[in-house]
Parts: C-alpha cells; structure tokens; sequence
C-alpha cells in the first residue's frame, strides 16, 4: 500500500469515527429527553415535599432530565446537583437499581454515581462543580451566564416550589430590590473564582469584567 493509499485510508477512518460518535451523542440525548421516569419516582418525591402538585411534580423530572444532560455535556466531569428537590428524585430514581443502570448505559456510556446537592461557599464564591453545573444549564436553556436574565430550571426550581430545605438562587441577590436581597446565593456570580471578583475560570485565563466590580446592588 502506497503512502497516498495509507493515508486516505486513514482519514476514511477518522471520518466514519467522528461520523459513529455525533450519531451516538444525539441518540443518547434523544434518550435522556424522551426516557418516561416510573410513576413510583414522582409519588416518592411527594412523600418527602407533600405540598407538590402533580404538575410540580412533573417539573421536577423534568429538571432531573436537565440534570442528566448537563451530567452528558460534562463529558465526566465533576457536576454539582444544584437543587434539593431534584436530588430526592434522582436518589429515588437509583433505588430502581436495574433501570436506574441501564437508563445509565444508554444515557451516559457510564453509571453515573450519586453527587448529593452542593452549596456554594458563600453568597458570590462557587466551588467548580458548581460553576460547570451553571454554565452547561445556561447553555442548554441559552441563558448568559456571565449576564443572566432568567435562571436555568436547576437553579430556579428550589424556590420555584417553595422547597423548604432548597437552595435559593437569585439573579442578583445583592440588589436591595431583589426579593432574595440578604438571602441565597448570587447566581450572576457564580463564575467567579473568589467571591465577588476574579476571573471566570475559564480555559484562557483571563479575567472576567462581569465578575471585577463586587456582587452588583449594594
């Protein structure tokens, strides 16, 4: 075989691997957004928050698919499970062990391990997990998230319910005019490394001029 043979042999090969993995990725992503959770799941999340409404409840594992996705998107990665009412779905959801495993498979490649729920350190400082948490929500729900204007359902959806335990994010919780003025955390900020300023811990390094002027409101 000449070298010209060798090489497009080469890039044929190359060609058909990219072609397999996009196919691959959008059939997993097609299964995580049409996967039917069991009803069982939902009636298990209700005994734990019993003020839910049924469509409340659908919220929820709706925000659990958002989850997964987010958790296909990291390419595993660490990701933080924002959301206290979201995390009882995806315990209760494990505890069907055999579907729970090839839900897994099919969704991810991989068996996802359970990741309680994470607060960030304070109002304006977010750990990674965190950080890559909200980027990926804001980017599958096209929401800046260096300059949001809505928060992405995982983030919203504790309060959004009234879940007591819930961790409470606001677009500007420094803003004496925000409901959550003086409570929760700071969801325009998370992408700082270090309270309120900092840069973004992005890839480049640089610094973040929607992070360098404190938490905004005061």
């Amino acid at each position: 075989m000449t070298f010209d043979n060798l090489l497009w042999a080469l890039l044929v090969c190359v060609f058909i691997y990219i072609l397999h993995h996009r196919r691959k990725h959008k059939t997993q992503l097609a299964f995580i957004e049409n996967y039917d959770f069991h009803p069982a799941i939902g009636n298990k999340v209700k005994d734990h928050y019993p003020h839910l409404t049924e469509e409340q409840i659908e919220l929820v594992m709706r925000a659990l698919k958002d989850y997964f996705y987010v958790c296909h998107q990291a390419k595993r990665r660490v990701v933080a499970m924002p959301s206290q009412v979201v995390d009882v779905a995806w315990h209760e959801f494990i505890l069907f062990t055999r579907a729970y495993q090839q839900f897994c498979q099919n969704a991810l490649g991989r068996f996802l391990h359970h990741t309680p729920t994470e607060a960030m350190k304070s109002q304006c400082k977010a750990q990674e997990g965190i950080k890559r948490a909200w980027r990926l929500s804001c980017a599958k729900s096209g929401i800046s998230p260096s300059a949001p204007t809505a928060l992405p359902l995982l983030f919203e959806i504790d309060t959004k319910l009234a879940i007591e335990d819930g961790f409470k994010y606001a677009i500007d919780c420094k803003n004496r005019k925000s409901p959550a003025y003086g409570d929760g955390y700071c969801a325009s900020h998370i992408r700082c490394t270090s309270g309120c300023g900092g840069d973004s811990g992005s890839s480049s390094g640089g610094s973040d001029s929607s992070c360098s002027s404190g938490c905004g409101g005061d």
